[in-house]
């Protein structure tokens, strides 16, 4: 059960996090890579269907119709040495923006990416990561200047649900924002936004009807790429981004993560728990199943002494952090959203995990004693 708690307050963090997006991809890592860093076990096959991703999305497109960031695809040996091709290619679209994939050939090895440069400048950044061109393909994908909305949603057997946010979907899956994300749901009968908002809802509606599959064109995925359905809609974990440039793109599809979350739903509402005082309680989204007390730890850098069994909390877990969080006994965070990727691997490693609280680290403080509720979403104060 992933429940969403509402508070009204802003988001309020320091400017640190206020990366621009290159900066930000220079720090953070895909998922499949979080995974590698907690040794889960499905790592290798998340791994491989990640660097295939836009090659599922291609054959949706041919399919159903599904628009996705088609990209320009190249060798990284044909990249290195400038063949006639690339060449073409780099004279024609070297000014603009672009996201670069470079996807190796075996899943041992590392996926590297980098988002917001010029296809001239992103060439400099890769020659700087000292790869062997001969592992490698790479993926050139446009990239919005100006991205209107994003979303991240799973498809499984209790409906859908999923979260929107104004701007770029890396708000989404990284967990740093500006305005806080809207949490939707639809069992097959009924939707739900919070908070309200008939824009955002609306837009909504409109991808989720893009995988909303007739008879015909289900039997054809099924049989093409083993897609499996819930109703009409295809079943999956699913990311897409919007822009003013490029209107609407499905930027992700994997089964194997919907596979993660079959039994999960969302709920939400407001907590009946009522506390002694208004700072007693804490309000967030819960990520897991789950409760645990402990001392909380405030962790603002790496240089924190941190003991086996503390409540973490952190304006948001990063990769650096995956040590800690395996040591804790639950997650508190200021930021992020319930599929962000620090939700998921908090999620996997079975700890109680309530994300987008606001302010624990301003209300908290080192040695409380608190109980994480990921239940009802809620840290207490005892």
């Amino acid at each position: 059960m992933i429940n969403l708690v509402t508070s009204q307050s802003r988001v309020l963090y320091d400017d640190k996090m206020t990366q621009d997006i290159t900066k930000l991809y220079q720090t953070q890592i895909s998922l499949s890579r979080w995974f590698g860093m907690i040794n889960h076990p499905k790592t290798a096959e998340l791994s491989s269907e990640d660097n295939e991703k836009r090659e599922r999305l291609k054959i949706l497109h041919e399919l159903i119709g599904l628009k996705y960031d088609k990209p320009y695809q190249f060798s990284c040996v044909d990249m290195t040495n400038q063949t006639a091709e690339f060449q073409t290619f780099l004279k024609e679209h070297g000014h603009e923006l672009c996201a670069l994939r470079v996807i190796p050939y075996t899943p041992e090895l590392p996926r590297l990416r980098m988002r917001g440069k010029s296809v001239k400048d992103v060439m400099q950044w890769f020659a700087e990561q000292k790869v062997n061109p001969e592992d490698y393909r790479a993926d050139f994908v446009p990239h919005a200047e100006k991205s209107t909305w994003g979303t991240i949603f799973v498809v499984n057997k209790h409906g859908i649900f999923g979260e929107i946010i104004r701007g770029g979907h890396h708000q989404l899956t990284q967990g740093f924002y500006e305005s806080k994300p809207m949490v939707f749901s639809y069992d097959f009968e009924r939707w739900t936004i919070q908070p309200l908002h008939d824009e955002a809802l609306a837009y909504v509606k409109e991808i989720v009807s893009c995988i909303c599959v007739d008879s015909e064109k289900k039997k054809q995925v099924a049989e093409q790429m083993n897609g499996k359905f819930h109703k009409k809609y295809l079943a999956g974990y699913f990311e897409t981004a919007a822009s003013e440039e490029f209107g609407t793109w499905f930027i992700d599809y994997s089964p194997l993560l919907g596979e993660l979350f079959e039994n999960d739903r969302v709920q939400i509402g407001e907590t009946t728990i009522q506390p002694t005082t208004q700072t007693d309680l804490i309000r967030g989204m819960g990520c897991n199943r789950g409760k645990a007390r402990g001392r909380v730890r405030i962790v603002r850098d790496l240089t924190t002494e941190f003991q086996d069994g503390e409540i973490l909390v952190c304006a948001m877990t990063t990769p650096e952090l995956v040590p800690l969080m395996q040591r804790a006994s639950a997650i508190v965070t200021d930021l992020g959203g319930i599929l962000c990727h620090a939700a998921i691997i908090s999620r996997e490693l079975g700890k109680p995990c309530v994300v987008g609280t606001e302010k624990s680290t301003k209300l908290l403080k080192d040695g409380d004693i608190v109980e994480v509720d990921a239940e009802n979403g809620v840290v207490v104060r005892l």
